[in-house]
């Protein structure tokens, strides 16, 4: 009887841990489909519209006092991938942000992408094989990631993971 409830306790804490787990989920885009013309890149051949998608979450853990968003593309040929979105302190009281967002008036911080902007910039793999994308949310035990000015991407990534104590990915696709 008691090896009975032990059992029952620990299914019931990974019950609650599954159900509590951070998710993220986009109106625009389903997971493992092909991403459409109107989150595509403009530019460099690319001939999207270049909108950011609409992304939701739910199930930030406790403890979490901001949130930062990634984009990235693994099958670049660079040799490390490229990083098309990186947003910093987002307020913990952000859920989701809307297609097209922009940081503007949000307390938010974009950091200049692989692109060279601090603005969203969309799938343009080479032509050929089509590449994987992934939107990472991430929750952040702090509320605010202070970056010197200018600083890269990749040291922004740093603090991100750093600070991260959960996160959740949508992949998706895009080749032309």
């Amino acid at each position: 009887m008691k090896l009975l409830k032990v059992f029952a306790l620990m299914a019931l804490m990974v019950w609650q841990t599954s159900a509590m787990a951070l998710d993220l989920k986009s109106k625009d885009i389903a997971p493992g489909s092909k991403i459409k013309n109107d989150f595509v890149y403009k530019g460099m051949d690319c001939t999207g519209d270049n909108k950011s998608p609409e992304l939701h979450w739910t199930g930030a853990p406790k403890g979490t006092k901001g949130f930062a968003v990634t984009l990235y593309d693994p099958d670049a040929p660079t040799g490390s991938g490229f990083w098309h979105w990186v947003v910093i302190n987002i307020p913990a009281s952000t859920t989701s942000l809307a297609q097209s967002w922009s940081s503007t008036g949000s307390g938010a911080t974009e950091i200049t992408s692989d692109f060279g902007a601090t603005t969203y910039g969309g799938p343009c793999p080479p032509p050929g094989k089509p590449h994987r994308y992934i939107f990472t949310v991430h929750a952040l035990k702090t509320d605010k990631i202070d970056l010197p000015a200018g600083a890269t991407n990749a040291f922004a990534r740093f603090m991100i993971e750093g600070a991260t104590i959960s996160k959740a990915s949508l992949k998706a696709q895009y080749g032309r």
